[in-house]
C-alpha cells in the first residue's frame, strides 16, 4: 500500500470514530463546529497512532480510540490558534476557520469540547497513564506551553535564536507528535525510547517544513495564510539558517528519524516513508 493511499485508509477511519463520538453528543451549534474543525488535515498524527500500534499489536479498538483522540486534540489547538487574541487567522484547510464560520464565542467552546473529547477518547483505551502523558503533551509544559512562547516572541525586544525557537517547537508541535508515536509502545508495555527519538526528530523536521512552506509555498494548495511571521517579523527557521540550509537540516533530521526505527526493521517502513513525506509535502 502507497504512503498516500495508507494515510486516506487511516484518516477515514479516524474521521468515522470522531463522526461516531460527535454523533452521540446533543445537537448543538457547537456540535456543528466542532464537526467544522474536523473537517481536511492530513490526519497524519492519527496515521502515526495507528502505525506505533500496528507494530505493538494494540487492539484495533484501543488504537482508533488513540487515534481520534489525537486529532481532537490537534484540531482543538488549531481552532484556538486561529482566534483573533491569537494568530487571527481566517482560513484553515482550504475552509473559513471556525470563528469566521460561526462566532468567536462558539469556536471557543467548540475548542474546549474537542479538547474534552480527546481525553474522553483516550480514556476509552483504559489505559490511564496514556491519558496522563495526553494531558502532559497538551498543557502547560507541552503544546501551551510552545504556543505561549511563540505568542511573547511577537512582542519580544529581539527575535528568537534558532535553540529558543527549536524548544519553542519542541513544545508547540512536536509534544503532540511524541506522544502519537509512543501509543503503540505505551498500551503494548513496551520500550517508548525508540519511538521517541524518531517523534522528537520528525516532529522538528515537520516543523522547519511548515517554515519553507510559510516561504515559498502556495496558499490556495496549502490551505492556509503563509508568510504571516515573516509580515510581523518573526524569526523562523528559515530567516536564520536561510532557506537551503533549513531544507538540509530537515532532511538530516528525517535521517535521525529513520535511524531511530531500525529495531523495527522493514515492518517500520511505512513511518520512513511518513517521515520522508513529512519535508515533501506541499500543504
Amino acid at each position: 500500500m502507497t504512503l498516500p493511499t495508507a494515510l486516506n485508509a487511516a484518516s477515514a477511519a479516524v474521521a468515522g470514530r470522531l463522526s461516531a463520538a460527535l454523533t452521540a453528543l446533543p445537537s448543538s451549534q457547537v456540535r456543528d463546529a466542532m464537526a467544522h474543525a474536523l473537517v481536511g488535515g492530513k490526519g497524519l498524527r492519527g496515521f502515526l497512532v495507528l502505525q506505533g500500534c500496528a507494530l505493538h499489536g494494540v487492539p484495533d479498538e484501543a488504537a482508533l480510540n488513540a487515534a481520534a483522540a489525537i486529532e481532537a486534540m490537534h484540531a482543538y489547538s488549531l481552532v484556538h490558534d486561529d482566534l483573533p487574541a491569537m494568530d487571527d487567522d481566517d482560513l484553515r484547510r482550504g475552509r473559513p476557520t471556525v470563528h469566521i464560520a460561526y462566532d468567536e464565542a462558539t469556536a471557543i467552546l467548540a475548542g474546549d469540547a474537542l479538547q474534552a473529547l480527546a481525553f474522553d477518547l483516550a480514556a476509552q483505551t483504559g489505559h490511564a497513564g496514556l491519558v496522563r502523558a495526553l494531558a502532559q503533551a497538551a498543557g502547560a509544559g507541552g503544546m501551551v506551553l510552545g504556543q505561549a512562547l511563540d505568542i511573547a516572541a511577537e512582542t519580544a525586544a529581539q527575535p528568537l535564536t534558532l535553540d529558543q525557537i527549536t524548544d519553542l517547537q519542541q513544545g508547540k508541535t512536536g509534544a503532540l507528535f511524541q506522544w502519537s508515536c509512543t501509543v503503540g509502545p505505551m498500551l503494548a508495555g513496551a520500550d517508548t525510547r525508540a519511538l521517541a527519538t524518531y517523534a522528537r526528530a520528525l516532529g522538528l523536521a515537520f516543523q522547519i517544513a511548515d517554515d519553507i512552506l510559510d516561504h515559498e509555498g502556495n496558499e490556495a494548495t496549502a490551505g492556509k495564510r503563509l508568510q504571516k511571521d515573516a509580515a510581523a517579523g518573526k524569526a523562523t527557521f528559515v530567516s536564520l539558517l536561510g532557506l537551503e540550509p533549513a531544507r538540509a537540516r530537515a532532511a538530516e533530521l528525517i535521517a535521525q528519524a529513520n535511524a531511530a526505527l531500525a529495531p523495527y526493521g522493514e515492518r517500520a517502513e511505512s513511518l520512513r516513508a511518513a517521515a520522508r513525506f513529512v519535508i515533501s509535502r506541499d500543504k
